[in-house]
């Protein structure tokens, strides 16, 4: 065995409190490597005639990527706390590895040879919103999703999708055209919607704050927020704003008072100020959002600074009822900000949403006291660089999915943000080339897979669109500009997810991927249920196996309600090009 690649810590996503009582473990191996591993475990005070009692128990392989074997046990301590070993075998050879390093048999003298879970403390548990899980998100960029109120709309605006957008442009979307469409939102299935800042701002995209407690007024005003998330509540829709705690905008009324007073102003320690005066050019001397002089960047550190945004977070959850925040780049702020901004929120809200924005390995900031989730961006790259791009084999999709899934505990994946486009990427279906079928797949893929899967305005439509602004166009109302099909398929998608619990919070593992043909099978499982997702990513028609023994079993077809015997012992499945089809599997 290669003892080099077997890794284990104490903590994250190797070792964490699933809950109030439910330890899990994992483990990584070589790929290929190990035969077998057992899990050996004990309540660190248990001791007879001088040696450390334990007991063993088998660990289930979870899942394989390009170097590694991950598996997986889980444990329930009776008294919370536990000293552990991993026995491995392959062939002939043992091999015990414990904190201290390896041996051939498990010491028993002293538990100080293992890992230790010192005691599984409620407060210190990872505790996403349970709702948050069944959701299904919808990113709305205001501006561009509906104008309901003409007469509010900016001076110049342009006619509604009369032109594509450009940095500066207006068409006046606001509050009360999202209120005027929610209907359409809850036919598709729509549980969440997530709108980008909807605060004063004299940009369109309203990420460069000027006054975090007003509403921009091209939007509306806070009694149509008002409005709008009572009635999103009724649908059994849930509403999460975007907050910019990174920075401001130019026209933030602290910052225009030290571009004024310079270093006399009493909010200089606000921001990020190298020397005075302050200056735009070549470069701001002042830190902002990238080098972005219209954006100066937050001292969140100053406790002036902390109370007012706190005092922001928190005002609009107590006054409109909000459900969630998404926080604009997360990762430039400091870890304390956060943790105070979780107590602050929590004890008004505890089933608020938190969401990052983090586009790299978030671990440090999902640790129970900061966020409840991040953007999956990886789960995104992924994903298109699979379906749309066509860069990578199924092969290593699958790896990439998997080393994703384990790189994070099981109750941090199930909260995830999965989203396949957004305000600042490319539309879905321009990176799929304009092909529908590729779409398909990759929603087919977004809403199977585990996670809070969030779709982006118009991408269900068959919009299109480069990156920013091209990506940020008036939504389509007219019917005959819509694509139907997609639409449908997204809508049925939406659906089975809800029907079936296993496509929401099932437990995922790649049964098949075929490196030359690209074809994928995948199951999700929750407790008996089990659904299988079989996808032919190639252009050519394809048989593909079904890794199971299916004797003894119903396959039911979800796209057609199709509902058979499996009676041999192997079976094939006809896909045509970017085909696919879901079987739930159910025991006679």
């Amino acid at each position: 065995m290669r003892k080099e690649a077997i890794h284990h810590r104490s903590t994250d996503n190797f070792a964490y409190a699933y809950d109030s009582e439910t330890l899990h473990l994992r483990l990584q191996t070589k790929k290929h490597d190990v035969d077998h591993v057992e899990l050996l475990f004990g309540d660190p005070y248990e001791w007879h005639d001088g040696a450390w009692q334990f007991q063993t128990m088998p660990m289930r392989k979870t899942g394989s990527d390009g170097l590694f074997d991950y598996w997986f046990a889980e444990v329930k301590p009776p008294y919370r706390r536990l000293r552990y070993g991993f026995v491995l075998r392959a062939g002939d050879e043992k091999l015990v590895y414990t904190e201290k390093g390896f041996y051939h048999e498990a010491p028993s003298d002293d538990t100080a040879y293992y890992f230790c879970f010192p005691f599984l403390h409620r407060v210190d548990l990872f505790q996403a919103p349970d709702w948050v899980k069944d959701t299904v998100w919808y990113q709305i960029f205001p501006e561009r999703f509906a104008n309901g109120n003409p007469a509010i709309s900016p001076k110049g605006a342009r006619p509604w999708g009369s032109e594509d957008p450009t940095p500066t442009s207006f068409f006046g979307g606001d509050l009360q055209g999202i209120i005027d469409h929610l209907d359409y939102l809850a036919d598709l299935g729509i549980t969440g919607i997530y709108l980008t800042p909807i605060f004063r701002a004299p940009s369109n995209h309203k990420y460069d704050t000027a006054d975090y407690f007003e509403i921009d007024p091209h939007f509306g005003d806070k009694e149509t927020l008002k409005t709008l998330v009572k009635h999103c509540h009724e649908k059994g829709i849930r509403v999460m704003l975007d907050a910019v705690f990174n920075h401001c905008g130019y026209e933030f009324a602290p910052f225009q008072d030290v571009l004024k007073n310079g270093a006399a102003s009493r909010y200089k320690d606000w921001f990020h100020i190298r020397e005075f005066p302050l200056q735009t050019e070549p470069r701001p001397n002042y830190d902002t959002f990238a080098f972005v002089p219209q954006m100066p960047k937050l001292n969140t550190a100053h406790p002036e600074v902390k109370r007012y945004l706190l005092d922001v977070a928190t005002y609009w959850i107590r006054e409109f009822d909000i459900d969630g925040w998404r926080l604009d780049v997360a990762n430039e702020i400091d870890h304390e900000f956060w943790r105070e901004f979780r107590q602050a929120v929590k004890a008004l809200k505890p089933d608020v949403y938190i969401l990052g924005e983090i586009w790299h390995d978030a671990m440090p900031w999902l640790r129970g006291d900061q966020f409840d989730a991040v953007m999956n961006y990886p789960f995104t790259d992924g994903a298109l660089r699979f379906f749309a791009k066509e860069e990578i084999s199924a092969r290593q999709f699958a790896d990439i999915m998997v080393r994703l899934l384990h790189s994070y505990p099981k109750h941090v994946n199930e909260a995830a943000f999965n989203l396949l486009g957004s305000h600042d990427t490319p539309r879905l279906l321009t990176i799929c080339g304009g092909d529908v079928r590729k779409a398909k797949l990759l929603f087919l893929f977004q809403l199977t897979f585990t996670g809070s899967p969030c779709i982006y305005y118009g991408d269900e439509i068959g919009m299109t669109g480069g990156n920013d602004p091209e990506c940020r166009k008036c939504m389509v109302w007219d019917p005959e500009k819509q694509n139907k099909e997609l639409y449908e398929h997204v809508k049925q998608l939406i659906a089975l997810r809800k029907q079936y619990r296993a496509l929401r919070r099932g437990d995922v593992a790649f049964l098949a991927a075929d490196d030359e043909a690209n074809h994928l099978v995948y199951e999700k499982t929750d407790g008996n249920e089990t659904v299988m997702i079989i996808i032919n990513r190639s252009n050519e028609a394809a048989e593909i196996p079904m890794p199971i023994d299916a004797r003894g079993k119903w396959l039911v077809n979800l796209l057609t309600g199709e509902r058979f015997a499996a009676e041999a012992e192997t079976l094939c499945v006809s896909l045509p090009p970017y085909g696919f089809v879901l079987y739930a599997i159910e025991s006679w």
